[in-house]
């Protein structure tokens, strides 16, 4: 399965995520968050950062069923979904993961008819600090 690639500018979200907490970078001037994230600040160009923490709740925003999986690896578990999650409380900041029953559930453990533009989702983590999401009221 795939792992996620750090950076320097990233490597904040993975820790926290490693630690079940879902925060996004945000400007330390502006207040503006921002993902993915990044040096300096789109908004007013300040590269001083600080990491909010967000409720982890939000919607699907768009979603798509894989057929055939792209990857290899993947084969195993098809169909499975890959959700876009906007965030509640930082509604222009977009997540992408895998609607799942939950946390550390298999890619393919909810059905792909139950996956549904604006449902609302709550953010869960694998034991790897993996965001994935499940439905609010199932």
């Amino acid at each position: 399965m795939l792992t996620p690639v750090t950076d320097a500018d990233g490597a904040p979200f993975w820790q926290y995520a490693a630690r079940g907490e879902l925060r996004v970078q945000s400007c330390a001037d502006c207040g503006e968050p921002r993902f993915p994230p990044r040096p300096c600040c789109p908004h007013c160009q300040s590269f001083a950062t600080e990491w909010r923490q967000v409720s982890g709740r939000g919607r699907i925003w768009s979603y798509v069923v894989p057929h055939p999986p792209l990857l290899p690896d993947y084969a195993e578990q098809a169909p499975y979904n890959v959700i876009v999650v906007e965030l509640t409380d930082s509604p222009r900041i977009r997540l992408v993961g895998n609607l799942v029953t939950e946390a550390g559930a298999a890619l393919n453990s909810l059905s792909p008819d139950r996956v549904r533009i604006g449902a609302r989702v709550q953010v869960v983590f694998t034991g790897t600090g993996l965001p994935q999401w499940i439905l609010e009221r199932p």
